[in-house]
């Protein structure tokens, strides 16, 4: 079966991997709502990768899969960005509940905190594509 190639990241190929992913639409008011709220790293973070400018990947905000709402989602890779912040705090026990539920989709995670997004975005996004790379790049 031939992998379908999504982009290049500095000189590695990336291989999709589009998931089935159950949807609650009961939550897309939540969701939406999520969208015009004001998360000023989720912005600048937003600010870098839409329209295709990180890499020509297509990133959604605040994403349903399941009964959960992740921050971001690449849909070709079953990549979910999460961008943590003082609401986390204190919410260990659902904070595992809900990723290990994720996880058990078939989904990567990527995570970082407010603080570094508005702090040392530049390292960030170095992170990402080598994240990327390392769980949907193809050996050559």
């Amino acid at each position: 079966m031939t992998q379908k190639i999504v982009a290049k990241i500095n000189d590695t190929l990336i291989k999709e991997n589009v998931l089935k992913l159950p949807y609650n639409s009961a939550l897309k008011d939540r969701a939406k709502a999520l969208r015009k709220g004001y998360n000023f790293a989720e912005v600048v973070f937003w600010k870098q990768v839409r329209n295709g400018t990180f890499w020509n990947m297509d990133f959604d905000r605040q994403k349903i899969i399941g009964n959960y709402i992740v921050d971001f989602y690449i849909k070709k890779l079953g990549l979910i960005i999460e961008i943590d912040g003082e609401s986390h705090n204190e919410k260990e026990v659902y904070d595992e509940k809900r990723e290990s539920y994720l996880l058990s989709q078939g989904t990567q995670i990527f995570k970082t905190t407010n603080y570094r997004v508005l702090h040392d975005l530049e390292n960030i996004m170095k992170e990402l594509e080598n994240f990327i790379i390392e769980k949907y790049g193809v050996s050559k």
